[in-house]
């Protein structure tokens, strides 16, 4: 796959804040967006995005990394005034802006190894229903979570798909892809990598990224595989737990 040259905006001004628990030094934030800058029915909380602008003002650039595909993940971050790139589709697009103010958008993974494996899910008789957001998705297949995930495993038994579910949808992924490689990619170019972010998240599909982050935050209402990963796992639920998270990291301090 062609590669183009990009550069993440980080504001010159990087300031580096500091986990008053473990001294540690944390120069990113990147979170979730379902579940996490949401309530139960997926609204965007207020307090949330105040704190998400806060870090912003503060001269910390803030990710995203969303199962969501790039148009929604894109007007999203638009809103919020971000500075840092955008994981979309769970690793498998990535959006960067250059420092000239050039967009790009990566695609990092084959759209038609996930067809394939949802053609033999049809094939097995797997109830699979595909999500109205798959009209714009690029790099995977996303299916209603109304099927086992067990079930898709094991009718793509063999198959060279990652299966995630991320609590809204099961995701079908050409192997090697997800959000941390693709986090990775992007980080890299601005001198960082996992272990310098405070990263938020509550699905199977961030558990990655939560054992490579700096300082890992999930909440009580995620997977108990994501709780598990986390560093922190914050007494409150969905975004009143960013919000908790991502003050107990010390970023703001």
């Amino acid at each position: 796959m062609r590669r183009t040259g990009f550069e993440v905006v980080v504001r010159s001004e990087r300031v580096q804040h500091e986990d008053p628990s473990s001294g540690r030094r944390y120069r990113a934030v990147v979170t979730d967006v379902d579940g996490t800058l949401t309530d139960a029915s997926r609204r965007l909380d207020p307090a949330a995005v105040s704190l998400v602008r806060q870090v912003e003002d503060a001269g910390v650039p803030v990710f995203l990394a969303t199962g969501n595909v790039l148009p929604v993940a894109l007007a999203l971050y638009r809103s919020l005034g971000l500075s840092g790139a955008i994981v979309a589709e769970n690793g498998g697009m990535l959006y960067r802006r250059a420092a000239d103010g050039t967009e790009h958008a990566e695609r990092l993974a084959d759209i038609r190894v996930a067809r394939k494996a949802y053609r033999t899910l049809v094939a097995a008789g797997v109830p699979a229903r595909r999500l109205f957001t798959d009209r714009w998705r690029e790099s995977e297949i996303a299916i209603e979570p109304t099927v086992s995930i067990a079930a898709v495993r094991r009718a793509l038994r063999g198959a060279p798909v990652n299966v995630e579910s991320t609590g809204y949808a099961l995701h079908l992924m050409q192997k090697g892809a997800g959000k941390l490689p693709a986090l990775r990619r992007a980080l890299a170019e601005s001198g960082l990598s996992p272990a310098d972010c405070v990263i938020l998240g509550d699905g199977d599909n961030d558990v990655a990224m939560l054992r490579a982050a700096g300082f890992g935050v999930s909440f009580a209402s995620a997977s108990p595989r994501a709780r598990r990963a986390a560093n922190y796992v914050s007494s409150a639920s969905y975004s009143e737990g960013f919000v908790e998270g991502l003050k107990a990291s010390g970023i703001l301090a």
